[in-house]
């Protein structure tokens, strides 16, 4: 179900707040067919019914994408300036806060836990480089005896 809470984001000014509804990745899911069509793009929820018939890529495009987070798609294809502030006619709220992945200076989570243990992938070549380096002078010792 919808909610509606406030936002200062509307550019109107300071201490000026803007209801903002808040909408469920389930409800943006129920509305995927060519009747009503809602698309997610960067946590924010757009109704692009009206827009079907004239999106310049084909209706085709915009029915793949109907009820889901298109945000990867929508940066994929490089949209213009233009397309972008066409959006915001489109614009009907906000996916609510529980529904959103966290965001962490990266798209996708799961690469963030991958580097994490990036440091393996380095430390294990030096660790075994160094362990040679010993094993290397202790069984071929210098050189340098004195006679």
């Amino acid at each position: 179900m919808a909610t509606a809470g406030a936002s200062g984001s509307d550019g109107k000014g300071p201490g000026v707040e803007t209801p903002v509804t808040y909408y469920r990745l389930e409800e943006v899911a129920e509305r995927n067919s060519s009747k009503e069509i809602w698309l997610v793009i960067h946590g924010r929820v757009y109704d692009i019914t009206r827009f079907l018939n004239e999106h310049p890529g084909g209706e085709e495009v915009l029915l793949e994408q109907a009820g889901a987070d298109a945000s990867e798609s929508f940066e994929d294809v490089g949209h213009s300036s233009d397309a972008r502030e066409m959006l915001k006619q489109y614009y009907i709220g906000d996916v609510h806060p529980n529904d959103l992945k966290p965001e962490s200076g990266s798209k996708d989570p799961s690469k963030n836990d991958t580097c994490r243990s990036c440091w393996s992938y380095w430390i294990f070549p030096i660790i075994g480089a160094i362990l040679l380096g010993f094993l290397y002078r202790y069984y071929y010792p210098s050189e340098s005896k004195s006679s």
